[in-house]
């Protein structure tokens, strides 16, 4: 039974859907104590997993089951905001006579849904440096993931966020390969586009995105619309050269990105302050352990909330830690202190952080409309996933129909990549197989 689930779920293409694009059959293949639910949905602006928990409750918790069954664990659990009254109620209501099923209720703050703050949460282990929740027991995945598990169907949609500058902001389910422009289109968004950029996933980890016609990929959550002139955009933007100007001229140690890191609050020695002066002061010896780096989580808490002389501390950080990680730094799996004993007081509160970023106006209800977005055309990228490119299957001028395999990742780390409408393949690319219906 366990290797059949391993081999449905790599059959159908499901990863991730939280934003990393892990292969859930590899993830899965373990032996684990506890599988956590991550329904934090911890992104200002992003409305889809707590939708999905309302409506698709049923297969959240038979896709948790099945993680639990394939993995051995012996306690699931489901972590969600208190704020999510229905997905409560319903997820209450479906699992009052599941001893292994708990929700647990956490608190409005950013960012809830880092797996390693979930995992903390639920088990009051920590996830040592380096290491995996895995190394601690755990296995964490996201809402879209357990009901694609559920499912057991080939990976052919999206559930997505548009949101900001549009009249009707919406959460859509949309083919892959989809056009932004078109799902933008669909909530009245603007049409003078050159003013405006996008915002893909959410304001704090998602990046900026000025091609229109990008199209809709498995780790999709959110399209955000934003005037180039946000100050979210603009600082989303600055070159790498500009923020190492300004580390160096403004930079007054004052240890903000630091004290407010939540990795550093779980004791795992992140010091953002520490590569600032290092790199301000041209003395590696300055940025403090390779633990201190490589440890970051890229949520951006430090460079869009603390930082208090508008610098960017994490993207110095990660650029540091990519250099690190490429020559190869590893440090030991521990974790160096303990848990700050003021943590609760340090959690950022959610509708705080909205204030802070200027996204205030934006910070309203998107509902989901159920009927899947009727596209014409799709080009669906080969690579939506961590691993290698998916290898096409399928040739210019075939017949497809939704659901059929056209991409394999054959046994390397990858995801089978199908048909998200039925219709003719028109092109193929190293990058992409596009497909009008």
């Amino acid at each position: 039974m366990q290797k059949d689930y391993i081999n449905r779920i790599k059959d159908a293409g499901i990863v991730g859907a939280g934003g990393a694009g892990f292969p859930t059959h590899v993830k899965l293949n373990c032996k684990a104590d506890v599988v956590i639910v991550n329904g934090a949905e911890c992104e200002p602006l992003l409305r889809v997993d707590q939708q999905l928990m309302e409506i698709e409750s049923e297969d959240v918790v038979a896709g948790l089951k099945i993680a639990m069954i394939q993995t051995g664990a012996t306690k699931g659990v489901i972590c969600l905001k208190g704020k999510y009254k229905g997905a409560i109620s319903k997820l209450k209501s479906l699992i009052k006579n599941e001893n292994s099923i708990e929700l647990r209720i956490i608190k409005d703050f950013y960012p809830a849904g880092d797996e390693q703050q979930l995992v903390y949460e639920v088990t009051k282990e920590v996830v040592p440096l380096m290491g995996l929740p895995l190394d601690v027991g755990a296995v964490v995945i996201n809402v879209a993931t357990t009901i694609h598990i559920a499912k057991n169907c080939p990976v052919t949609e999206r559930v997505i966020t548009v949101t900001g500058d549009v009249k009707k902001p919406q959460t859509i389910i949309a083919p892959l390969g989809t056009s932004f422009i078109d799902l933008i289109n669909e909530c009245d968004g603007p049409v003078d586009f050159k003013k405006y950029s996008l915002i893909v996933g959410g304001p704090m980890m998602g990046y900026v995105e000025d091609d229109w016609h990008a199209p809709v990929t498995k780790i999709t959550s959110g399209i955000i619309v934003l005037h180039k002139d946000h100050s979210l955009i603009i600082k989303k933007t600055r070159k790498k050269d500009v923020d190492l100007k300004l580390t160096k001229a403004v930079c007054c140690q004052c240890s903000y990105c630091t004290d407010m890191c939540p990795r550093n609050i779980l004791g795992k020695n992140t010091e953002p302050h520490k590569v600032m002066r290092g790199l301000a002061n041209e003395d590696p010896s300055a940025l403090g352990s390779i633990s201190s780096v490589v440890s970051c989580c890229d949520c951006r808490l430090c460079s869009l909330y603390a930082c208090p002389m508008d610098l960017d501390p994490g993207k110095i950080t990660n650029m540091v830690k990519q250099s690190l990680l490429k020559k190869g730094a590893k440090t030991e799996k521990i974790v160096p202190y303990e848990v700050d004993t003021l943590r609760e007081s340090k959690k950022v509160p959610t509708k705080r952080l909205i204030a802070r970023l200027d996204l205030s106006n934006y910070n309203v209800a998107a509902p989901l409309n159920r009927n899947v977005f009727d596209t014409k055309v799709v080009k669906i990228l080969l690579k939506q996933h961590i691993g290698v490119p998916a290898t096409p299957l399928v040739k210019i001028g075939d017949f497809v129909s939704k659901g059929d395999l056209v991409a394999s990742c054959n046994e390397k780390l990858g995801a089978n990549i199908h048909a998200s409408i039925s219709g003719n393949v028109t092109s193929i690319s190293e990058e992409f197989i596009e497909i009008r219906a």
